[in-house]
């Protein structure tokens, strides 16, 4: 679709329909666009996802856009500084790097990050590239340091590694267990949908180390030490079945392995797990015959869950408490994940993977290649890749050579930093794509400028599923392109044709390649867009998985020992670190720290430390803190509050000038490979 007279006011101003840059959420906005310039946002009323309604970030998506620090042209580092170059000297500088390192070390020692702020099209010709172009399976993108413990442990239990059900969904729940998840700061529009039910008289559980908002309102708030989880959801779930609140019939007709993990989950009585969690023994039971005696319970998390050395352990875990509720594949039920990031749902979709074609067809699977090899034309790799956290480990050994990075910063985003640093500077040739220099684009060899989200058409896949498109609405500055247009330039450098009209042409061939997608084009997306699996041009989308039977056939208990974080408190590091997404911020900061309305209500980086250690430790309200890990140390300003429990300090890791992730620990999931952000040893003293 194209910009037409109706988007257009008798002044002259075009309204032009979009998706919201931030959250997974998936809000719908229109530009206010005047000439070339974005001049503010309206929502969209009819987005089934916001209707009508926009949170902060939302409300200020217009301006990181026309800001002056954009990229503007393509930089190349000589003589130990970027300097402005070229788009076909740039371009050939990198193709010659990549293919270089290729033909001399072999195709896996080179690597490609995918960006889960691009759009579906450019995730696919990203992923395209590595694989065709570079005869590599080491494409990988952002899921893997946030929710990749969510496509791997809900594929194992499940089958499909996504949200169960829809946001509005929420609104209907008569039961609502939020674990590891803070929806008002991080996805302020489903927190609405939580704050609905409640008004409809709902009952909403909270278990999070920290009082947030979403803790204020509940009816039970679980408050544990971080790195629990398993403990408190079995000592849930023996507290359900020794009630006999649990499904019988759910259980024996959908599902399979309860009795194995039955055997594990009955040596957590309450107390057991109230001894490990720190949650009193009572407030389980509580919790447990609230649960168990609702119609229907409806779970989400973020990344409270999923970043932990357990983290995949973590969502079967929530996985094996909903089906023995038996609350899947129902309205206002399911387990429903909360994507962090716009689009990185799409872009696992997409096969931004390494093990994963897109519509998470495995690499390993023989027919699945040659269906690809025929379309592509080309022979493709038939192990799985590097994960982003591998690609990393092997700069730094040596191996890895050359690493194209496309939206992302790991400098800022990934743990033990110096360590991140470390495996940059390692590498023969780092090529970077971007809106603003960040602190990766720092490192590199070539910048490439890129184009923002009202630059560019194509689609977004929010939390839901839901696959919603965005319309160009003014053109990039200066010599800045669209991701897409780049990468099939770069593709075309190496010998790949990329002969796209546009991301309407891209879509459809990933739709004829994958399943889930099939059904979908640009054209059915008007207006409300289309939650997959959608397998043919007449299928309306799917609202709920799991409906009659589990994507796997049968639900699949596993049985879940509770572990450790990597680190525990010590003598020299007595308490625990925990990190996380404030509301007026996002992420690594790059785009609402250039937001001067985010950016006046939090300047700086703080750490939350509890009324009782601040006194034993002798830290004043709003004074210095200097923070300490085994990785490093930060002075902040210290926010004593007693939202946080007593033996836990809390950072946000928004701000470059004192990162936090200098102080998390690169311990990993050894399933999905997510770093351990949500818990570390630390210790605090005055600065």
């Amino acid at each position: 679709m194209t910009n037409s007279a109706w988007w257009k006011t008798s002044l002259g101003m075009r309204f032009v329909p979009t998706i919201c840059p931030y959250c997974g959420t998936g809000c719908g906005l229109y530009l206010k666009v005047e000439g070339n310039r974005v001049l503010g946002v309206a929502p969209s009323l009819r987005n089934p996802v916001s209707k009508g309604r926009l949170c902060v970030k939302g409300w200020n998506a217009h301006s990181p856009i026309g800001h002056p620090d954009r990229l503007t042209t393509p930089l190349v580092r000589r003589n130990g500084a970027l300097r402005q170059a070229t788009w076909e000297d740039a371009i050939g500088l990198i193709a010659d790097a990549l293919r270089s390192a290729a033909s001399t070390h072999g195709p896996n020692a080179v690597g490609v990050f995918s960006s889960a702020r691009c759009t579906n099209e450019e995730n696919y010709l990203a992923q395209k590239l590595a694989r065709a172009g570079l005869g590599t399976n080491n494409v990988d993108h952002c899921a893997r340091t946030c929710h990749s413990p969510t496509v791997a442990g809900l594929s194992i239990s499940f089958g499909s590694g996504a949200m169960t059900n829809s946001i509005d969904d929420l609104a209907d729940s008569p039961c609502i267990f939020a674990i590891g998840c803070n929806a008002p700061e991080a996805h302020p529009l489903v927190a609405w949908r939580v704050r609905t039910a409640k008004d409809r008289g709902a009952t909403l559980i909270v278990a999070d180390p920290r009082r947030t908002e979403l803790a204020r309102w509940s009816d039970l708030h679980l408050q544990l030490y971080p790195g629990t989880d398993i403990a408190l959801l079995n000592g849930l779930m023996h507290a359900v079945v020794t009630e006999s609140l649990h499904r019988r019939e759910f259980i024996e007709q959908r599902t399979e392995g309860f009795d194995e993990m039955w055997q594990v989950v009955r040596q957590y009585p309450p107390g057991k797990a109230a001894a490990i969690t720190g949650v009193p023994e009572a407030q389980i039971v509580a919790a447990a015959r609230l649960m168990g005696r609702a119609d229907r319970v409806a779970t989400i998390y973020t990344l409270g869950i999923t970043e932990h050395t357990v983290g995949t352990h973590n969502v079967m875990s929530v996985a094996n408490l909903a089906m023995t509720l038996g609350s899947v594949g129902k309205p206002g039920a399911g387990v429903n994940p909360l994507r962090g990031q716009n689009n990185v749902q799409g872009a696992c979709d997409m096969g931004a993977l390494p093990n994963v074609l897109p519509g998470y067809q495995q690499v390993t699977d023989g027919t699945v290649r040659a269906k690809f090899e025929q379309a592509w034309g080309v022979s493709l790799a038939s192990e799985p890749g590097l994960t982003l956290t591998d690609m990393l480990i092997q700069a730094r050994a040596g191996n890895l050579k050359a690493l194209y990075i496309i939206g992302e910063d790991p400098m800022m985003s990934d743990p033990n930093q110096e360590h991140v640093r470390q495996a940059l500077e390692s590498l023969d040739f780092l090529a970077c794509q971007e809106i603003f220099l960040n602190e990766t684009c720092r490192l590199a060899d070539v910048v490439l400028p890129a184009g923002s989200f009202a630059e560019k058409d194509g689609t977004f896949t929010n939390t839901e599923r839901r696959v919603q498109l965005l319309h160009r609405a003014v053109a990039s500055p200066g010599e800045a392109r669209p991701d897409w247009q780049i990468i099939c330039a770069l593709g075309e450098a190496l010998g790949l044709p990329m002969p796209y009209s546009g991301p309407a042409q891209v879509m459809d061939e990933m739709a004829s390649l994958s399943p889930i997608y099939g059904g979908i084009s640009h054209s059915r997306l008007v207006p409300d867009g289309l939650q997959w699996p959608c397998p043919d041009a007449s299928h309306p989308g799917t609202p709920i998985l799991h409906t009659e039977r589990f994507t796997r056939g049968l639900g699949k208990f596993m049985a879940i020992e509770h572990e450790p974080p990597a680190e525990t408190p010590d003598p020299e590091y007595p308490l625990i670190l925990s990190t996380g997404r404030m509301l007026f911020h996002y992420n690594v900061g790059t785009m609402t720290r250039r937001t001067p309305v985010l950016h006046r209500e939090h300047p700086r980086n703080f750490v939350e430390i509890s009324p009782a250690d601040a006194r034993r430790l002798g830290i004043r309200p709003n004074g210095k803190a200097k923070v300490t890990t085994r990785r490093g140390a930060l002075t902040v300003e210290a926010r004593v509050t007693e939202d946080i429990k007593e033996g836990v300090i809390w950072m946000p890791f928004h701000f470059a000038e004192t990162p936090t992730n200098a102080l998390t620990n690169d311990a990993f999931c050894p399933i999905s490979r997510t770093g351990e952000y949500k818990a570390c040893a630390a210790s605090v003293e005055p600065a």
